[in-house]
């Protein structure tokens, strides 16, 4: 396997200090010059609010796809251990501990399918998730074999095709100007369903039925020893898209989700609203202030354009738990302007009260072509010709926070004078304080972080991201405020 984790997150430097870089030309490495800490005689460029500790973090993830599973089978054995242990094992890599999977197709999908595509079949008497054996179910099996408290979430991108208006899996058909046109999913142009519809047939029926095929999901993967702790009623909601896909109003969700939540909270499992990829916070607040369904929400999950909503339902209700849901997934390139981008995208949801950051496609083939004709990045690429794999920068850009924020760490706020503000932070339960900061310079800097009442410095390789942790002995947390 080429392009392994070069150094354990568990070695440390002088002090206990841990500092780690990444660059395009050297992802994962300790610079030089090392880490110092004395006595706060001078202001920092930036102070860590240790005094005002904001979300606890409770983790971070990837999605379970099926042509994730066709890239980890082209590895041996042995790579393929080594690649999950990387991504799963406590203490070895990105540490990830909550992930995502889909409730039947989605986009990675090696094709469209549902549990239960006979038409009429209400009763779901030909409910079955064994197409899921080949490839869901082990793909999680393996990850679990080195995480095994791994927290699963779960949504779908469609229902049965039989429950939408359309009776076809999709919303839309491929836009004859673009490159998929190579695959025509087959929906006729004139039975399309269009963005802020309801594309489910809102019958108390199919309503009902759905809410079921929810509870048989859950209880399948239960008896295979897969345990989902919480689910989204749709990816999405509001896009009409060639693959697997329903759109939905808010009212809609609501007459769905009434449905939805006992048959989840029978089974001791959560809803959250979600996913949401459009900017427009009074959806969200549409289903919150339902009476019925709003107070058993217990969180939100936010992707793609949908991050312009999340400060403004974080301030509305700072009690909800907000989940980045699918991290914005490039094009296939995996290149080192993208990983600069996806630091952009961490401190956006971070700073916005995210307590879950979600990255999309673990593995992939080279190139990241779905089963619907476009490329997408991912943490892990796969060679199918050689079946060796390789590190992409973006899994060392996650593992520089997800390698060293514990589950149960707070978000520390920060604040500069001058402008340092390119950086975040997190107090972990053991005491240590993780700071991971990108210098987007062509030049080394410096950074001088006030950490209780002690200045913490270090220098950034130029064209970096970097990740200092420090030790429990040297935090001191500020009695009252610093500034």
């Amino acid at each position: 396997m080429t392009d392994t984790s070069p150094a354990s997150p568990l070695a440390v430097g002088a002090d206990g200090f841990q500092f780690y870089a990444t660059t395009e030309a050297d992802p994962w490495f300790t610079p030089e010059t090392p880490v110092t800490i004395e006595p706060m005689q001078t202001f920092p460029g930036t102070f860590l609010r240790l005094d005002a500790p904001a979300q606890e973090i409770d983790g971070f993830g990837v999605c379970f796809n099926e042509l994730g599973w066709v890239a980890l089978s082209r590895l041996s054995e042995a790579e393929r251990n080594e690649v999950l242990r990387q991504v799963f094992a406590p203490g070895v890599g990105t540490d990830l501990t909550v992930c995502r999977m889909p409730v039947g197709a989605n986009d990675f999908a090696t094709d469209w399918y549902s549990y239960d595509e006979v038409d009429g079949d209400f009763a779901l008497e030909h409910f079955s998730v064994e197409h899921d054996d080949a490839t869901l179910v082990p793909y999680i099996q393996a990850a679990k074999a080195h995480r095994p408290d791994l927290t699963l979430w779960a949504s779908p991108w469609g229902p049965p095709s039989w429950f939408k208006r359309n009776k076809h899996y999709a919303c839309a058909a491929p836009n004859p100007m673009s490159e998929q046109t190579a695959f025509d999913n087959g929906l006729p142009p004139d039975n399309q369903i269009e963005e802020g519809t309801d594309g489910l047939i809102l019958t108390e029926e199919v309503l009902d039925a759905y809410a079921r095929y929810f509870g048989k999901f859950i209880d399948a993967y239960a008896e295979r020893g897969i345990d989902i702790s919480m689910v989204m009623p749709q990816n999405e909601f509001n896009s009409a898209q060639i693959y697997p896909a329903c759109t939905w109003t808010s009212e809609g969700l609501i007459a769905f989700l009434k449905h939805l939540v006992p048959e989840m909270e029978r089974r001791g499992v959560k809803v959250f609203f979600g996913t949401m990829e459009r900017p427009d916070d009074t959806m969200v607040e549409k289903v919150l202030a339902d009476p019925e369904v709003g107070p058993h929400i217990a969180g939100a999950g936010f992707q793609w354009d949908g991050k312009r909503a999340v400060p403004f339902v974080h301030h509305n209700h700072p009690e909800l738990k907000i989940y980045q849901s699918e991290q914005e997934c490039g094009d296939g390139r995996n290149d080192w302007r993208y990983a600069r981008y996806a630091w952009t995208m961490m401190r956006h949801y971070f700073n916005n009260g995210a307590c879950v950051y979600d990255y999309w496609n673990l593995a992939l083939d080279e190139g990241g072509v779905s089963r619907w004709g476009w490329s997408q990045n991912s943490l892990v690429t796969v060679d199918p010709e050689t079946g060796k794999s390789r590190f992409t920068y973006e899994y060392y850009v996650l593992r520089h926070l997800s390698g060293f924020v514990q589950p149960g760490a707070r978000f520390v706020p920060t604040l500069s004078y001058t402008g340092y503000e390119n950086l975040l932070a997190f107090h972990n339960p053991d005491g240590s304080v993780v700071v991971a900061a990108q210098n987007d310079m062509t030049t080394p800097q410096e950074f001088v972080v006030g950490v209780g009442n002690r200045n913490v410095s270090f220098t950034a390789p130029a064209d970096s991201l970097v990740t200092v942790v420090v030790p429990a002995e040297h935090v001191e947390v500020a009695s009252k405020p610093l500034a």
